[in-house]
């Protein structure tokens, strides 16, 4: 399993996560035998949204004697009354929901508060403005979370949160299918049977979500990594084709600032063939070349998705990367420092390109590569001779 840094978290997080919510539907010693798989194969990431009591009970039954191991996704806003979930800001239900659900994962904190599911304008205004956050800072304050993060499905709030100054992370729902639509505070708009036409590839909302995370150190963890299971059959699927696990994960591993995909599991057979990415190959990991020739290719040409089908570069330039420095470097009137210096410390920079283009001929979405390699050395040459 490899890891990566959670943002400005600092926490050292699995590429390949754990979300809980399917564990709602199994009893105990099933789900103790998925979370046993989990951490076999070196999981150490579980999103626990739900409020319902026995899933949470069932959790931290599993995880005892193993806790200091995981990092739990914990959110404050997700109760159980009259029988049901509900979200809400009312303090005093949110903090019995949150002490019950440190009682029941048998734990006296979590390591990422999540501020649960906003999607919407109004909800963002009062939960940030009142008594709700002052709760969660005063948890944080207390020690029973370590890091305040946010649960969105709307590129809209998340880049909100991405500038917030507080929030330190995000998750986030992120698959190829939902990075073709524009913002919506509705959950149920990702899942129509059918998308509208004229869609011309990744809304410009969500790159820039990516883009704000990176460059803000804001990390992503991903929910809804396969699209409620659409992604793999080709009849559902908006492409026209079917994906599997490994290049559904691979893609949201592509997007800038994400560090883990919390996929969700209903026996460990599941785990294993979403950890199974660890050990594959390129091809097997390779949904550029799939989503550029599928029947109904919605993916706008000339656009860079990091995906990295340009390599190998015989100047062994890391096209992705500078072409991700690129892009967040042009973001804003003046191009960040942090952006300017990773791109500095990278050991091959644009300006190796010898304009052979055979990257060009790689690439399945038509990315003019060469032209860009020229616009980023010129654009870095002329901040380092500003700065200098």
């Amino acid at each position: 399993m490899q890891y990566r840094r959670l943002g400005k978290t600092d926490l050292m997080v699995s590429e390949v996560g754990f979300g809980g919510e399917w564990l709602e539907r199994h009893d105990y010693e099933e789900c103790k035998a998925v979370i046993d798989r989990a951490d076999e194969l070196g999981i150490n990431i579980l999103d626990c949204w739900m409020s319902e009591p026995n899933v949470r009970t069932k959790i931290g039954k599993a995880l005892a004697g193993r806790r200091e191991r995981w990092y739990i996704q914990g959110h404050i806003g997700s109760t159980w009354q009259n029988g049901q979930y509900e979200r809400t800001r009312d303090v005093k239900i949110c903090r019995e929901a949150f002490e019950d659900l440190l009682t029941r994962l048998q734990t006296d904190y979590v390591d990422l508060g999540m501020i649960h599911f906003i999607d919407q304008e109004a909800d963002w205004d009062h939960a940030m403005n009142g008594p709700f956050l002052e709760y969660v800072k005063e948890l944080k304050a207390k020690g029973k979370i370590r890091h305040i993060g946010m649960s969105t499905h709307n590129p809209l709030m998340a880049k909100r949160a991405a500038q917030s100054g507080f929030i330190e992370m995000i998750l986030f729902s992120i698959n190829p299918a939902f990075d073709l639509l524009p913002p919506t505070d509705n959950i149920d708009d990702y899942f129509v049977e059918e998308y509208a036409d004229g869609f011309g590839g990744i809304d410009p909302a969500r790159a820039e979500v990516y883009k704000l995370c990176e460059q803000n150190d804001v990390g992503i963890t991903v929910m809804k990594p396969y699209a409620g299971g659409r992604l793999f059959d080709a009849a559902r699927s908006p492409f026209g084709v079917a994906l599997t696990p490994v290049q559904c994960i691979h893609y949201c591993l592509t997007r800038p600032a994400v560090a883990s995909v919390l996929a969700g599991y209903d026996t460990p057979q599941h785990v294993e063939r979403a950890v199974a990415y660890e050990t594959a190959d390129e091809a097997e990991k390779n949904y550029a070349a799939i989503l550029a020739k599928a029947p109904r290719n919605t993916f706008g040409k000339g656009e860079c998705t990091y995906c990295g089908h340009c390599k190998p570069c015989p100047k062994e330039i890391d096209i992705a990367m500078v072409n991700k420095y690129y892009d967040l470097a042009v973001m804003q009137e003046e191009v960040p420092a942090t952006v300017r210096e990773h791109y500095l410390a990278l050991e091959h920079k644009a300006d190796a390109c010898i304009g052979c283009k055979a990257c060009e001929s790689r690439c399945p979405f038509g990315v003019k590569i060469s032209e860009r390699m020229e616009k980023t050395a010129a654009l870095f040459q002329q901040e380092n001779k500003y700065k200098g």
